[in-house]
């Protein structure tokens, strides 16, 4: 029987990536995304036989549009076996502005609430099955709190523990959930830094790293592994010689409305 992946953010970077490594790997896909054009552009280039996706139009900041999104998928394709909450915002923030208290409540709208809402829908079906997946996708920023990157690793925490409460909670469904946390990954995401990414990966290859991970149910993975063994030792460095050694990293760049 052909199983059934269901990806967020699928219009881009790492949604797409994952899309095509499951689809390489015999799942259907049900790929969810704002801007349908470039996923029709994306699924055409690649050759994806039509019997074997379906698209979804879903804004995951807005909670109705991507419940909303999932309850068609249960009625179009039916239960997924894996679920996976890619879709993401990243920009820089300075509390000391008001309309930047607006980006962390859009970072939090998406990567948070957007991916609580992704869910929703699949808890009780995949429960009632006694199987499936949840992939949270968080971030080795998860780890510390980095100059200027206040939103986004304040929403890659919560990201880790959200998940983390959500796998003892579905404990003994039957239903796995699995936190994978990246590191630096080419993607339109990327692109714009202006600092070093150390070990920086291609998106196919933590798309490969990723399926492995998520394929073996492991609970959470750092993925690249170098970025693994640096999230280890910043965990436990102490803070004083952490804010010395980051003090003078160059500020993720605040989103161009707002500069």
């Amino acid at each position: 029987m052909t199983q059934l992946v269901f990806i967020t953010g699928a219009s881009s970077g790492l949604g797409q990536a994952l899309a095509w490594r499951y689809y390489q790997a015999g799942y259907d896909l049900a790929l969810a995304g704002r801007r349908i054009s470039e996923i029709e552009s994306w699924v055409n280039a690649r050759g994806i036989s039509v019997e074997r996706f379906q698209i979804y139009s879903a804004d995951v900041s807005q909670v109705d549009s991507i419940v909303a999104a999932g309850m068609d998928c249960l009625q179009r394709q039916g239960v997924p076996d894996v679920v996976i909450a890619c879709a993401g915002f990243s920009t820089g923030m300075d509390t000391s502005f008001r309309e930047d208290i607006d980006v962390m409540a859009r970072t939090f709208a998406t990567n948070n609430v957007g991916m609580a809402a992704t869910f929703h829908c699949f808890v009780q079906p995949m429960a009632e099955r006694g199987s499936g997946t949840l992939v949270g996708i968080a971030s080795a920023h998860g780890i510390r709190g980095m100059p200027g990157h206040g939103a986004y690793c304040a929403s890659k925490a919560a990201v880790i523990s959200y998940c983390e409460s959500l796998r003892g909670e579905l404990r003994s469904s039957g239903v796995k959930v699995v936190t994978l946390s990246p590191g630096y990954i080419k993607t339109p995401l990327t692109e714009k830094n202006s600092y070093s990414m150390p070990f920086l990966m291609a998106a196919e290859d933590f798309a490969e790293c990723a399926f492995r991970a998520i394929q073996t149910g492991c609970s959470y993975r750092v993925i690249p592994w170098q970025m693994g063994v640096v999230a280890k030792l910043l965990r436990v460095l102490p803070n004083a010689l952490f804010d010395r050694i980051f003090a003078g990293r160059p500020r993720k760049p605040r989103s161009p409305g707002h500069m």
